[in-house]
């Protein structure tokens, strides 16, 4: 069965060294730092590598982060990997749970995470299903 959580989130990020640039593209890394509110209460930290070309409307990036708290009450931790690309035209996102990340109350946890911005403030829509549901 397939369950639905949803809140805000913030989110902190820190340079990490110097970024990479040549023609055409800028190479840069960045730490990630997220507090998660609403049905998931967490904290999450993790590790962004991001391209940006010379067009301001063309970017990609990837990230991995770990998340530790609760979701719906269930207590444990579990890994989440990005990739995203944009171009003036589209934007494409995909966040999914890394298999087998799961630990505590969420081990067996699957799904995969959407976010949106509005106003300045973030917030996340995770479709997700655990083992026995």
């Amino acid at each position: 069965m397939t369950r639905h959580a949803t809140g805000t989130f913030e989110v902190t990020m820190q340079p990490q060294g110097e970024g990479d640039v040549a023609e055409g593209s800028s190479l840069g890394r960045m730490s990630l730092d997220k507090r998660f509110s609403g049905d998931l209460e967490a904290s999450g930290r993790g590790e962004m590598l991001a391209a940006r070309s010379d067009v301001p409307t063309s970017a990609a990036y990837v990230a991995i982060e770990r998340v530790s708290g609760s979701l719906h009450g269930r207590g444990g931790s579990f890994a989440l990997v990005h990739k995203g690309v944009m171009t003036k035209e589209a934007q494409s996102l995909v966040i999914e749970v890394v298999p087998d990340t799961g630990t505590g109350q969420l081990k067996g946890l699957a799904g995969t995470l959407g976010i949106r911005i509005e106003d300045g403030r973030h917030y996340y829509d995770f479709e997700y299903s655990l083992p026995g549901e």
